[in-house]
């Protein structure tokens, strides 16, 4: 990709960052920026069920419940598949996430509590060690 003159490369790194953290399957990220994405997206869907009508069946999602969820999605994904490379495992991980119950919850435990690999490891440098977000 050709670079803009006028443009530094601190600041494509910057436009890039967004968009890799969000989209990209690579890399690694500390806990602090999994749990900041994790409280907005958890702000948005409160906010959410306060603007819309919530049906009275339980079982019953509203379209902008699902619009929501359908806009999440590759996000959640990929923020937790860096958490998992930072701890040094694959992102075949976040296949826990379908055992009903448990599967959710450890994948929280492991992806918010426990600190990733210290240095670099196989799917790149130590977050801790960089700036971020």
């Amino acid at each position: 990709m050709l670079m803009n003159q006028r443009e530094t490369p601190d600041q494509q790194k910057s436009d890039m960052n967004w968009a890799w953290f969000l989209f990209s399957l690579k890399g690694r990220i500390s806990r602090k920026p999994f749990w900041i994405f994790n409280l907005i997206v958890f702000a948005g869907g409160i906010l959410l069920g306060m603007f819309i009508d919530i049906p009275d069946d339980v079982n019953e999602i509203s379209r902008p419940q699902i619009m929501f969820m359908i806009w999440i999605l590759w996000p959640s994904i990929a923020v937790q598949a860096k958490r998992w490379h930072d701890i040094n495992k694959s992102a075949f991980w976040l296949c826990i996430n379908f055992i009903p119950l448990i599967g959710p919850i450890w994948a929280l435990v492991e992806n918010g509590f426990i600190r990733g690999t210290p240095g670099p490891n196989r799917f790149g440098p130590d977050p801790m060690q960089e700036k971020q977000f």
